[in-house]
């Protein structure tokens, strides 16, 4: 069976900015991706029905025929029991849960002719467990110590970590490190939560790491980091300071001092020495957010809330991030003064001086730190930047 994650347009809208630039199922919760995690808890592959921007990042594999292909929702996080009503399910099934569909069964031939805003001639059958939903990029945050501990069970289960130095401090015993993970003199606490290490991944000297904790592949926590709960550094990144609460995607940086917490960072993104967010009101009320959906500001009903930064979004030393602060694609920061909550897609925001991030210049620099990475996502990459760079123009007022 293949696995294909589809985007609904509503859900995309409440989830920009992180989704100007990837489907809904290629977002990070916990230690995979929405669609890694269906693809690995039914050793299948899996691909992508996207918008047209992104279809060619995101392709569909096209299946045989006769081949039995499995439809997801793009916002929903398997779990055992969702998995077993999806197995159930035959082709022109379609399963449904929270007053809308979770997953369909067709043969390849029929996936391109699928409209999932109209099923009705698929036989319906209900799910009355609870689901998982990533409909708001709050969702990311504060569903990812749970999300952890579920990719957690289903990456080690019947496994054995690799082994550490002895250097190491561990408290309790859900740990696991993928070979080639390497620590020295570091304390992993997972009496509160499971801690888990990439491939390749390092955590240096000085660390101190406070369980539930996912570090991707080829990632680095450097000397000295605090760690604490519910905190998920993807492949390849750089972190260090005070972590709480937040998800990077992969391939950025937070490299020096500052506290990033209750927090989703997008790809490609980079934070200046001793950035800082704060997530907490000084009157300890629920926090808004802007809303790319009704370009206004909605209640997230949140007492802690962050910054959602989108990828490739950069910003200078000593940067101070209000609560509840949204930043768009390609943004550049730096300067004195607070940003403003909002800062759209491809700002240069200079103190108190806003204008247009020009977008050549924005691709220059994507263009070197993919070489620094040596990535190089072509063409078409460039061309989606592009893209985004003319859709999101509504939302800059400079």
């Amino acid at each position: 069976m293949h696995i294909v994650s589809v985007d609904h347009s509503a859900t995309r809208a409440r989830l920009l900015p992180l989704v100007w630039t990837r489907p809904v199922g290629n977002l990070r919760v916990g230690i995979l991706t929405i669609a890694e995690k269906w693809a690995k808890r039914f050793g299948a592959g899996h691909s992508f029905l996207t918008v047209p921007h992104l279809q060619s990042l995101f392709p569909y594999a096209v299946q045989p025929d006769k081949a039995e292909v499995c439809l997801v929702s793009g916002g929903a996080c398997p779990d055992d029991s969702l998995c077993e009503a999806v197995d159930r399910l035959q082709a022109g099934e379609a399963l449904w849960a929270d007053g809308r569909p979770v997953a369909l069964k067709v043969t390849g031939v029929d996936v391109p002719h699928v409209n999932w805003d109209r099923l009705d001639h698929f036989r319906p059958r209900y799910f009355d467990g609870t689901i998982t939903w990533i409909d708001r990029y709050e969702d990311i945050f504060a569903k990812n110590g749970t999300q952890i501990a579920l990719d957690f069970n289903l990456l080690t289960r019947g496994r054995t970590s690799a082994s550490l130095s002895a250097s190491n401090r561990f408290l309790g015993d859900q740990f696991f490190a993928e070979e080639g993970a390497q620590a020295e003199c570091a304390t992993f606490n997972s009496l509160h939560g499971p801690i888990y290490l990439g491939p390749r991944s390092e955590v240096w000297e000085g660390t101190h790491i406070r369980g539930a904790f996912a570090l991707g592949e080829g990632a680095q926590v450097k000397m000295g980091t605090r760690i604490y709960s519910n905190v998920s550094v993807g492949p390849h990144c750089r972190v260090a300071g005070e972590l709480n609460t937040c998800v990077l995607w992969g391939n950025s940086y937070k490299g020096h001092d500052g506290y990033l917490g209750s927090s989703v960072i997008g790809e490609w993104c980079n934070w200046g020495a001793d950035t800082n967010n704060s997530n907490l009101k000084n009157n300890y009320g629920a926090v808004r957010v802007y809303d790319y959906e009704t370009a206004g500001y909605r209640d997230t009903g949140l007492m802690f809330c962050g910054i959602v930064m989108a990828d490739h979004s950069k910003c200078g030393i000593n940067t101070a991030f209000n609560t509840g602060t949204v930043v768009g694609v390609g943004a550049n920061i730096f300067g004195t003064g607070q940003p403003s909550k909002f800062v759209p897609d491809f700002s240069w925001i200079s103190g108190e001086s806003r204008s247009v991030h020009r977008l050549d210049r924005m691709i220059e620099t994507a263009k070197i730190v993919w070489s620094q990475k040596q990535v190089d996502p072509g063409e078409a990459a460039v061309a989606m930047i592009r893209d985004v760079y003319e859709m999101s123009a509504a939302y800059r007022d400079f």
